[in-house]
């Protein structure tokens, strides 16, 4: 008798996704599924949709969503935490909707220490709207937008998230992962579900970081993709934990209303 090792996670929906091949966003949306499932809290928890290429995934997680306006998922998470307290609330961003339009909503919502989970996808370049520079764009990495490659005299350096967080006092649990290989899904997977266990605990603000292939706009092919996230964007955005304060012995006061 055969033994069945996977199975799609009960919080994900039967629809196709719409992502190109080779996209990361469908295997993050997929371990967000099951770290839900995993940890049973399927009928508790409210994801806050970005504008970009993640903006349909209502259509894929089959839990409750509100959609955001560009950038402000953190605020509407906020808002949504404090008025229900009980409820496991995260919003998943791409680099545009975290890094450039809603980077204060990101910034001070990580600073006041509020008790959400972000997941944030950097592919390093504007996914939906036709490959323009993204603020996480690599230095000299070509673009729609920077034909002749990002100049850090015209166009400012890579902003990097994690290492701007991890400053804050606010913020408890921060880690970038990547899924371009079998064995960093699992890390990632791993990162995910103690981001939200940060949550559940009442222990702030966490934030993964998922480097995530882009192959459509980088003008690559996805395995091209997944061995360049190892040669070259890894080492402008190094992976690892840049901040873990779960271990803390008393949990940090919280906001309220």
């Amino acid at each position: 008798m055969e033994k069945k090792i996977f199975s799609r996670p009960k919080s994900l929906k039967e629809n196709i996704f719409h992502y190109c091949p080779g996209c990361g966003h469908s295997i993050a949306h997929r371990l967000v599924a099951e770290v839900i499932d995993e940890l049973g809290i399927r009928g508790n928890v409210i994801g806050v949709p970005p504008a970009g290429c993640a903006v349909l995934a209502y259509n894929y997680f089959d839990i409750d969503m509100i959609e955001a306006q560009h950038g402000r998922g953190p605020a509407l998470a906020t808002g949504i935490k404090r008025t229900l307290p009980d409820r496991i609330v995260f919003s998943y961003q791409g680099d545009g909707d975290l890094a450039a339009i809603g980077i204060a909503e990101s910034f001070h919502a990580a600073n006041r220490g509020e008790n959400i989970t972000v997941i944030f996808i950097n592919n390093a370049v504007y996914g939906m709207t036709g490959g323009q520079m993204a603020p996480t764009t690599l230095l000299e990495q070509k673009t729609t937008t920077t034909p002749a490659g990002r100049s850090k005299t015209l166009d400012g350096y890579p902003v990097k998230v994690c290492e701007l967080f991890s400053q804050l006092p606010g913020t408890t649990y921060i880690e970038r992962c990547t899924v371009n290989s079998p064995a960093n899904v699992n890390k990632t997977k791993k990162a995910i579900k103690k981001a939200f266990q940060c949550q559940i605990d009442g222990l702030g603000f966490s934030l993964v970081e998922i480097l995530s292939p882009c192959p459509t706009n980088w003008k690559m092919s996805p395995i091209d993709s997944c061995k360049w996230i190892d040669d070259t964007m890894s080492k402008e955005f190094p992976l690892g934990v840049f901040k873990d304060n779960t271990d803390a012995a008393e949990k940090p006061a919280r906001p309220s209303l």
